[in-house]
Order: structure tokens, then C-alpha cells, then sequence
């Protein structure tokens, strides 16, 4: 079944159309986010440096990089093909406070890294905040994944 299709051959509405604060609509969100913020210092790490303050290891910011991208990208696919359960809410939240985390830690505390990522910071505890509301919301449980609702993958339904 293609991506957005529903078993009837109809077509779903995009997850970006539409109105309120939905699981898929955070995921997507934070994906794309991560997939922007993993990627950029694996294809231009000057600029990212010159942005964020020089980094003594660049291979280590590439690999941070490579695996906040692949988060990114986890999250992005799951909200396309409406797949946002409790396990990629546990990955957003669980992603986003590690983070905030070393920020607050080392930009804050510390004062070892620049202070933009002060910024970061409050843009991972938007994102905890985020998907606290998402599924929150009445009806957020009933939105769950159809492999969670059936014990089988979406192909096979």
C-alpha cells in the first residue's frame, strides 16, 4: 500500500494539512527539525562551526550529526505514513531531553559550549511540551498505529 493510501485505494489527507496539535503532526515537525540540524555540519561543517563555535573534534560532531539526522528522518517517516505510536513519542521525548540535557549543561552550567545552544535547549523542551499536549488530547490514543491496533504491519491489513 503506498504511502498516504488508505485500503479503499483513497487517498489520506497530508499530515501537514488540517488543524491542532496532532502525534503525527509533532513528529513531523521534530523530524524535519533534526533532519536540518543532523545534516548540516555533515555537508558543511565550517558553517556550522562558524554558527555554533569551533569544535575541537569534527568527526564527533559528524556522528552527533548522523544519528540526530537519523532520528530526524525515523520521525519524519512515521508521521508520513500516520505510524506514530507510543514508541516514536518515547524517541521524540527521550531524544529531545537528552539533548536539552547536554545544553543546559554545557552551555549553561558549564559554560563550555556556545551559548546558542541555549536555544536549542528551549527548542528541545518545546518539543518534550509538544508532544506532552499531543498525546494528551482526547482521542490521542485512539490514533494509534494500525500495526498496534491489529499485531500486524500496515502491508499486511
Amino acid at each position: 500500500m503506498a504511502v498516504g493510501s488508505r485500503p479503499d485505494g483513497t487517498m489520506e489527507k497530508p499530515v501537514f494539512l488540517g488543524s491542532g496539535l496532532s502525534p503525527e503532526r509533532v513528529s513531523l515537525g521534530q523530524g524535519l527539525f533534526y533532519l536540518a540540524c543532523g545534516l548540516w555540519p555533515l555537508f558543511d561543517l565550517r558553517s556550522f562551526e562558524q554558527v555554533t563555535g569551533p569544535k575541537p573534534e569534527g568527526w564527533l560532531v559528524k556522528t552527533v550529526g548522523s544519528l540526530v539526522g537519523v532520528i530526524g528522518a525515523t520521525l519524519s517517516l512515521a508521521a508520513l505514513r500516520r505510524a506514530v505510536g507510543p514508541e516514536m513519542g518515547l524517541l521524540g521525548v527521550g531524544s529531545a531531553g537528552a539533548l536539552a540535557m547536554v545544553d543546559l549543561w554545557y552551555a549553561g552550567w558549564r559554560k563550555r559550549i556556545h551559548p546558542l545552544y541555549l536555544l536549542d535547549a528551549v527548542a528541545e523542551l518545546a518539543l518534550i511540551g509538544a508532544w506532552g499536549l499531543a498525546f494528551g488530547r482526547p482521542g490521542a490514543s485512539e490514533r494509534t498505529p494500525r500495526a498496534h491496533r491489529t499485531g500486524r504491519p500496515p502491508s499486511a491489513q
